[in-house]
């Protein structure tokens, strides 16, 4: 009979591996990790009952790794303690960390203006002042942007505003500012993610969601015309059923280039698959590209890109879920409808 696969673990706090003495109080262990701005969280909760647990101060710095005995630990980077909690009886501990990643710089409000420069500058520009390393994709890179204005907005949510307008993530991973096509499959290094298969008999329970009904028939963007003094606009898709972006663009092109990525936002998202895995896989992460086998044709059928995952540990073992959405979406292609109705 097989042996029954053991996780592991490794914890190191400001440096040193506390393993060994979180192991005997470990109730669970949870990692939330997400794609783009949000923060990837690290909960734990530990055994207190004998009173002898201090309480770890705001700012600490946690590292984790987590796996299996058989395969070895996969480093999922370091967590800042933010919150703590201790509650009884019986006694617990309750840590909460976040990603040490998105430093407090990239949240200060700020006012900047970007004119006549390029994708590349303008991440380039912001990695400078928060003393991080910037790594864009070229093509990205390479793309101008006529004018726009960060008033009254943190960084992080100027660099979301201005990925999610070129069908981008923005993140900070290992000190380095990356600004990646939302399908882009690459670590912080820029070596290629390793694909993961999932068959059916990995995971517990399964969700897999599409809907014709209600969905955007396409996207229109509007731009301001100073030459007609008017607004005008752009329409990616059909007419029927189509998204309004709210923003009024410098140019055409910025306005085009916006409603081709929601365009292809909406159409990864018309599929999603959810699983819950009854062996955890560590390796499963944002962006990580992933193949199903065991379901429905329609389902193995499709190319897969994580979204968002959350790995548990405890008395339970170790499990992980998984959100998942099409990494097939179909392209918007070059042609577009011009649309001057701006009502």
């Amino acid at each position: 009979m097989a042996a029954h696969p053991r996780p592991i673990y490794r914890l190191t706090l400001d440096g040193r591996d506390i393993t060994p003495t979180v192991d005997p109080r470990l109730i669970g262990l949870s990692l939330t990790e997400c794609r783009g701005d949000e923060a990837d969280r690290l909960d734990l909760s530990l055994s207190d009952h004998d009173g002898l647990l201090d309480i770890p101060g705001k700012g600490v710095e946690l590292s984790l790794a987590i796996g299996w005995a058989d395969t070895g630990l996969v480093d999922k980077g370091t967590f800042v303690v933010d919150e703590t909690e201790h509650t009884g009886a019986p006694d617990m501990l309750t840590i909460r960390a976040r990603s040490a990643e998105l430093r407090q710089s990239l949240r200060v409000r700020a006012e900047h203006s970007y004119h006549r420069t390029t994708v590349g500058a303008i991440v380039g520009t912001i990695a400078g002042r928060n003393q991080l390393t910037p790594r864009v994709d070229p093509t990205l890179a390479a793309l101008p942007v006529e004018h726009i204005d960060q008033i009254g907005e943190s960084d992080v949510n100027f660099l979301t505003r201005l990925a999610k307008q070129h069908d981008a993530v923005c993140t900070v991973k290992r000190d380095r500012l990356l600004f990646l096509p939302i399908n882009g499959t690459t670590t912080s290094g820029g070596q290629p993610l390793q694909a993961v298969a999932i068959t059916r008999a990995s995971g517990d329970n399964h969700r897999y969601h599409t809907s014709d009904r209600d969905a955007y028939s396409g996207v229109r963007a509007y731009w301001h015309d100073p030459g007609k003094a008017k607004r005008r606009g752009v329409l990616v898709g059909a007419s029927g059923n189509a998204k309004r972006l709210r923003e009024t663009y410098a140019n055409a092109t910025d306005a085009l280039r916006a409603a081709k990525a929601e365009y292809q936002r909406v159409k990864r998202g018309a599929s999603t698959l959810e699983l819950t895995l009854a062996l955890g896989v560590p390796l499963l992460g944002p962006q990580v590209p992933v193949s199903v086998a065991g379901f429905k044709p329609q389902i193995d059928g499709t190319s897969w890109l994580t979204v968002k995952t959350t790995h548990t540990m405890g008395d339970a073992g170790f499990h992980t879920r998984v959100e998942l959405e099409n990494a097939d979406a179909p392209a918007p292609g070059a042609n577009y409808t011009p649309d001057d109705d701006a009502d």
